[in-house]
């Protein structure tokens, strides 16, 4: 009898990397849920990211993100890194770019993996990874009409 890490559902997708974007509209929750759906992922987990309210004892009013033009092709390079050290079947992430306000969604990413550890690792291991290594800049505006620049 074959072992169950025979099974083609416990294995890494031929083509894992579903979605990679940086855009200027709203994202979506439902969209990046849709492509990690994988039939042999018995864990799909989402990170969602947005635009809070404070940030280091000083009150935001709003920021924008801007990022270097090769910013989608480093989100690939590090959705390709993660997808070979972990079994993902489905993986995806965007992230914004503009003016956004607090509450805004800023970015999205999903993996699925046929277990839920291996989904929530490689999960963190992305957002992680993109947080520290893709050229996105997010310019604060505090509410005490300073600001600050901070990014990758």
């Amino acid at each position: 009898m074959a072992s169950t890490h025979d099974h083609p559902g416990e294995q890494a997708a031929q083509d894992p990397i579903k979605l990679i974007s940086i855009r200027d509209t709203p994202l979506s929750v439902d969209e990046v849920l849709r492509a990690v759906g994988d039939d042999a992922a018995g864990g799909t987990t989402l990170f969602v990211g947005t635009v809070r309210n404070h940030d280091e004892g000083a009150d935001v009013d709003e920021l924008g993100y801007s990022c270097h033009p090769s910013a989608e092709d480093e989100m690939r390079r590090i959705a390709e890194k993660v997808a070979a050290e972990y079994p993902v079947r489905a993986l995806a992430a965007v992230h914004r770019v503009g003016d956004l306000r607090v509450g805004d969604l800023a970015v999205v990413v999903g993996v699925s993996c046929p277990h839920r550890g291996e989904a929530f690792e490689a999960c963190r291991k992305l957002i992680d990874d993109l947080k520290h290594e893709v050229p996105i800049w997010k310019h604060q505006r505090f509410s005490d009409g300073t600001e600050e620049w901070v990014g990758a």
